[in-house]
């Protein structure tokens, strides 16, 4: 066994992680990890701000998955960060709490705020007739022409 405090020991210092290398950057994991953490703290961000809106509005927990179609638990879950809902979701507790829909879209982060054009986009999330699954395909594939057509004016 090394001692780091004796000057006549040659040994160099043990790597306290073997598997990193400061050279290389974080390894993989430690990405994985950071996006999972991002992640979670989105979550955390929209379902505290549902809860301070449903709390402004003098609901219960349970009065509020009532009028939005949701279980107490899946809801409670969504407040506690712990479920990331869908579109549809997201749109009958914004109705629910009578406030836009676009502004839990863009908590969950289904859309940009800032975005110049997300007219589009907002449109095709309310779409009441459209499935989650259609709604996705579309924004995916409408985001794919918007960036071929920039690259085309390059």
């Amino acid at each position: 066994m090394t001692d780091p405090t004796d000057p006549t020991d040659d040994a160099p210092p043990a790597d306290p992680d073997p598997e990193s290398d400061p050279e290389d950057g974080p390894t993989v994991g430690a990405d994985d990890h950071r996006v999972e953490q991002l992640l979670r703290e989105a979550g955390t961000d929209l379902g505290s701000f549902i809860r301070h809106q449903r709390e402004g509005a003098r609901l219960s927990l349970r009065k509020l998955a009532n009028m939005a179609g949701v279980s107490n638990p899946y809801l409670s879950q969504i407040e506690r960060g712990l479920r990331n809902p869908s579109a549809e979701i997201l749109q009958a507790i914004a109705r629910a709490l009578e406030i836009s829909s676009e502004t839990l879209y863009v908590r969950a982060g289904l859309l940009d705020e800032a975005e110049p054009d997300a007219g589009v986009e907002q449109a095709i999330l309310r779409a009441p007739e459209l499935t989650d699954a259609h709604k996705q395909a579309l924004l995916e594939m409408y985001r794919s022409f918007r960036r071929i057509a920039e690259l085309e004016q390059e």
